[in-house]
């Protein structure tokens, strides 16, 4: 999976009056998980920009003045109204730990039943899985070459021996539903079928 390096500072004061002081300053408070100790640290919000709007997974190296932490994004609290970061939780990679984190789902492939006028409706865009740092897919490969219409890609044809996917086998990853128009032809020539032919002798 690839990596976005995120230079910080740490903080001695975690309190209210030094937090909205950070965010004022244009910074981002945070804390990172999973070591002996929380470690708290600010960076620049614009830092954050390719790790946060973006649809694509990442893991973070962690930049604290002479020390490094590998690490995943855990937890974000954005402002309601204004969509600035206000606060952001990583939790720290080991090699040997698993880590459990979301993915997107990237479909390949043509659909035949796409090709006859069906619609294509991708129901999960994003699959958490579980796996060690080194085996985290950048993306989940949906090949959908094999869906006729009406067909439902189910998240048991994504396994892989690298991670396990977090969800129940039931779980519809994408679907060929009949568009409205395709729909519309086919009542149409089903209503033609059963039409009386004119000038047909009795």
């Amino acid at each position: 999976m690839k990596s976005i390096t995120i230079k910080g500072s740490e903080r001695e004061s975690v309190g209210k009056v030094a937090t909205k002081a950070l965010r004022n300053a244009g910074a981002v408070p945070c804390v990172l998980y999973g070591g002996d100790q929380p470690v708290h640290f600010s960076a620049e919000e614009k830092a954050f920009k390719n790790l946060i709007y973006t649809p694509n997974a990442h893991t973070v190296v962690i930049e604290l003045e002479g020390k490094t932490f590998n690490a995943v994004l855990q937890d974000t609290q954005v402002h309601p109204v204004s969509d600035k970061i206000l606060h952001l939780d990583f939790f720290q990679l080991h090699d040997d730990k698993e880590i459990t984190m979301e993915v997107p789902v990237k479909v390949t492939g043509v659909s035949p039943g796409v090709l006859l006028g069906g619609v294509l409706r991708l129901n999960q865009r994003r699959l958490r899985v579980k796996a060690l740092p080194k085996n985290l897919p950048d993306f989940i490969e949906a090949e959908i070459s094999g869906l006729e219409m009406g067909n439902k890609l189910y998240v048991t044809k994504l396994v892989s021996e690298d991670y396990k996917l977090l969800h129940p086998d039931n779980t519809v990853v994408a679907q060929v539903r009949i568009s409205r128009a395709a729909m519309k032809a086919a009542q149409e020539a089903a209503k033609a079928a059963k039409a009386p032919v004119k000038g047909k002798k009795k």
